[in-house]
């Protein structure tokens, strides 16, 4: 189904450019809220993804806020995507704004516009929307008659390089930030926009840049919450195509490098029952017949052996494939994926993320050489042919020694699979590690790209087995991610300077060109490498100071102290509290316990 709206001068883009079904709409379960005599009364929001059709389309959190502001007596939502520089080119020589997919409505038309902030080089199409869209790239030189445009999801924790672009900041849990947010704009509908920016300051999860910080917002209980029990099915095929459930937030493990693990907490979690319902509902309504359990470590999900006991029948007579995406590194795991037949298609996958023991304990990863051989083993034992492992490099601390530990790792895995009579094709992922803000590690210099790259090389040319395939991610990319997740405000005007020079889609390697944020860099007067490869006074004022994720910066100090010692801190959920911040203020976490109890 096209729409009218997109059949004027739109409609004939479409033969011209790669992938037209990104563009068209009309996907089963949408609608956009057009009856006269009610639509107007609406405050219409749309949910922006900055990337494209297939990235978006993935995301669950715009799933889940989709259904839930459709659900509001005051409110409306509809999605847009950033659209590939084909189809960019061809709508600006067209004159035609970037709209809706539902109505066709211009960006520039809606109440407000939000947009999440997964991942730091998206900045550049944040201002492709915005300009395609009508809308004022800059906050300051936006009027009465524009969008509110707000920021959301993990980057918002961090929002100083964006700030320039975004009036306000949903931090935490949006599904409880959002409709308050809608609601205060629908309550002061035809008012200033100072008068709108004054109010939503106001909510304590909502920052406004200059006007105060703010704190996280939490769903304290996810089966008292929203739960969305319909799903967008798309029209193209998307990178997860399946029905997907939330089953937890948060984590207790603490490994020092995941800040989604530490901006997530307290860890909450679903019952086995409710997940049992939803599932069920939303595979009647999308006749999808795969899906997937969501959450930092499913295999910790208490409710897991409740719900597999459960729906085992159900999921065999109905052919649904069910998955674990974050499957834990252990024969528990690998025992109970067994079981899926959605797992068992291609190899399993791992994140041992060091490649030895010693440096596992400093990241806090908790996993010995031992747990991985018998993971490893008991996978080829259960049928897979091949594995996938994920690590990282440039970590505090790293030395060759580690470097040497991944390629022996990836031998071991070829020995066991050969030994169980697999195939025993191995590949070998390794990214650069970023010190995020909120972890232990965010006071830590990140490596040089020089580095990176001579370290991936150094493991590219240990690698003797044909068994075993080698991807590293490109140094400059993850170094420029590293600029974006610790910069201030004069990283967003490098980034505005970079993108009236051409910069688009720099998450995408095609796309990305490291020689033009150079020179632009250069040009401005900034220092790249003050924001990246600086390691922090732990005194210093920090950019994201402004948003507290409850979190202490005390606890993260004492986290990276203990991991220079090469000490664990053991997962809360298993003993004393570690007085991460959140004790005492979400019921059953933590209570009076000082720092250090528990080791």
């Amino acid at each position: 189904m096209i729409h009218e709206k997109m059949t004027g001068p739109l409609f004939p883009l479409l033969a011209s450019v790669k992938r037209p079904g990104r563009y068209t709409g009309g996907e089963w379960g949408t609608f956009a809220a057009e009856d006269p005599a009610y639509g107007p009364r609406l405050t219409r929001m749309c949910l922006a993804f900055p990337d494209v059709y297939e990235v978006g389309m993935s995301y669950l959190g715009y799933q889940i806020l989709y259904s839930l502001i459709k659900t509001l007596d005051y409110a409306d939502a509809e999605r847009a995507y950033c659209p590939w520089p084909d189809m960019e080119g061809a709508m600006r020589r067209a004159g035609m704004p970037l709209g809706a997919l539902e109505s066709g409505r211009p960006l520039r038309d809606f109440d407000a516009v939000g947009f999440t902030l997964q991942y730091e080089l998206c900045a550049t199409n944040i201002i492709t929307m915005l300009d395609l869209g009508g809308i004022p790239i800059l906050s300051a030189d936006r009027d009465d008659g524009d969008p509110i445009v707000i920021g959301g999801g993990s980057g918002a924790c961090a929002p100083a390089p964006f700030e320039i672009f975004f009036d306000a900041f949903c931090i935490g849990d949006g599904e409880e930030t959002a409709p308050k947010i809608l609601a205060v704009l629908h309550e002061l509908r035809g008012r200033g926009r100072a008068e709108k920016l004054d109010a939503l300051a106001r909510l304590e999860s909502v920052y406004v840049p200059g006007a105060g910080g703010a704190s996280a917002a939490i769903v304290n209980d996810l089966d008292e919450g929203f739960i969305h029990r319909t799903m967008i099915v798309p029209n193209i095929g998307i990178i997860h195509d399946r029905a997907a459930i939330q089953v937890s937030r948060g984590c207790t493990r603490g490994c020092r490098f995941c800040q989604a693990g530490m901006i997530g907490r307290p860890r909450r979690e679903r019952g086995a029952e409710s997940v049992e319902s939803q599932l069920k509902d939303l595979l009647r309504y999308t006749g999808w017949d795969e899906a997937a359990l969501l959450s930092l470590s499913t295999c910790d999900w208490m409710g897991l052996n409740e719900f597999m006991s459960s729906m085992r029948d159900y999921l065999e007579k109905n052919n649904v494939r069910l998955s674990f995406p974050s499957l834990r590194m252990d024969s528990f795991s690998v025992e109970l994926a067994s079981g899926l037949e959605a797992m068992r298609h291609g190899g399993i996958t791992f994140a041992p993320e060091a490649g030895s023991e010693r440096l596992r304990q400093v990241v806090n990863k908790g996993l010995s050489d031992d747990e991985i051989d018998a993971a490893l083993d008991a996978a080829f034992k259960h049928g897979w042919e091949k594995a996938k492992l994920y690590f990282m490099m440039g970590l505090p601390t790293e030395t060759t020694d580690d470097l040497d530990g991944i390629i022996d790792i990836a031998d071991r895995a070829v020995r066991c699979a050969r030994a169980n009579r697999r195939k025993g094709g191995v590949s070998v992922s390794v990214a650069g590690f970023v010190p995020k803000p909120h972890t232990p590690f965010q006071w830590e210099a990140q490596m040089s790209r020089d580095e990176l790259r001579e370290r991936g090389r150094y493991i590219k040319g240990r690698i003797k087995s044909k068994k075993i395939s080698l991807s590293y991610h490109e140094p400059s990319q993850t170094f420029l991610e590293g600029v974006f997740a610790r910069g201030d405000a004069s990283i967003g005007m490098a980034a505005l300077e970079a993108w009236r020079r051409g910069a688009r889609f720099d998450g995408w390697t095609e796309c990305f060109d490291m020689a033009r944020w150079e020179c632009v860099f250069r040009d401005l007067g900034i220092d790249m490498e003050y924001f990246a490869t600086r390691k922090r006074n732990s005194d210093e004022p920090l950019p994201w100071d402004v948003i507290d994720v409850r979190v202490t910066k005390e606890f993260l100090k004492l986290e990276r102290e203990r991991a220079m010692k090469g000490e664990s801190t053991p997962d809360c959920a298993k003993g004393a509290c570690n007085a991460c911040g959140w004790q005492g203020l979400f019921p059953g976490c933590g209570g009076a316990a000082a720092p250090g109890e528990g080791d």
